[in-house]
């Protein structure tokens, strides 16, 4: 058997074992797009969660887990005679097609930014779309929208030159927000703080630095380095409130070199 033969026939022992949950298993068949939303997004969270522990088998796990919501989803849909997952096949491979024709036509494309811009182009031509940003789901988290909102206006040109613009540009937003922390205005520093993180993420962009992975991987920093701290409290039998700030350091400082 050949690898392409196994992967298709592991698909397909997938799509046996979805039909007979649908009809077989009392929770499966209760199941609806609408209910199975929420846990599809914290099965997309936990994918991402696992590909920045870089953990190939947990990796492994999370893709069958999407990949079981989208096969069920196909369920659901060729009920109602809506879709089957050959339709969803077919859909994305016709919109691969289309969108690559410096693969699939005549089109010639010098490099990346070509291709994202002939993609930009294409979506803009699509039946309804009148901007470039119809695309952008409404639901994102603000951060991953803003630099998709970025990605997106960059593919047809709107976008800066050189990445020390964008710089100057976040030493702009936080010279005015530093104006409205003087004045004291809440409402205008809100505005201007969000100018500075967006002017941000846009200079992530230029260094080709996913802001929502950077900002992450400070997380999972500070959560080890503040439990460090928690454990050496524990060891000396003081809690975190008893002890000074200068005797947190000591340990933060510590918690840095481990």
């Amino acid at each position: 058997m050949t690898r392409r033969q196994d992967q298709l026939q592991a698909f397909d022992r997938l799509l046996t074992i979805m039909d007979e949950l649908r009809e077989q298993c009392p929770w499966d068949k209760k199941q609806t797009m609408e209910t199975l939303r929420h846990l599809t997004i914290e099965e997309v969270y936990e994918l991402g969660d696992a590909i920045l522990e870089k953990d190939m088998e947990e990796i492994k796990k999370e893709l069958g887990d999407v990949l079981l919501h989208i096969v069920f989803y196909s369920r659901i849909g060729s009920e109602s005679n809506s879709f089957d997952i050959a339709d969803v096949c077919h859909s994305i491979c016709d919109k691969l097609i289309e969108r690559h024709p410096h693969i699939y036509s005549d089109v010639k494309v010098e490099n990346e930014e070509d291709v994202k811009r002939n993609w930009e182009q294409i979506k803009l031509k699509e039946k309804g779309k009148t901007s470039v940003l119809q695309g952008v789901p409404k639901s994102l988290p603000a951060m991953v929208k803003a630099n998709r909102i970025q990605d997106k206006v960059a593919g047809v040109g709107f976008d800066w030159e050189h990445p020390e613009q964008v710089y100057e540009k976040v030493e702009e937003e936080l010279n005015e927000l530093k104006i409205e922390v003087a004045n004291g205005d809440a409402d205008k520093m809100e505005s201007e703080l969000g100018d500075v993180l967006f002017s941000i993420i846009n200079y992530a962009r230029f260094l080709k630095i996913n802001p929502e992975n950077a900002l992450e991987r400070t997380n999972k920093k500070f959560i080890k380095r503040f439990q460090y701290l928690e454990a050496k409290s524990r060891e000396i039998n003081k809690s975190l409130s008893e002890m000074s700030l200068l005797e947190m350091d000591v340990y933060w400082e510590e918690a840095k070199k481990v």
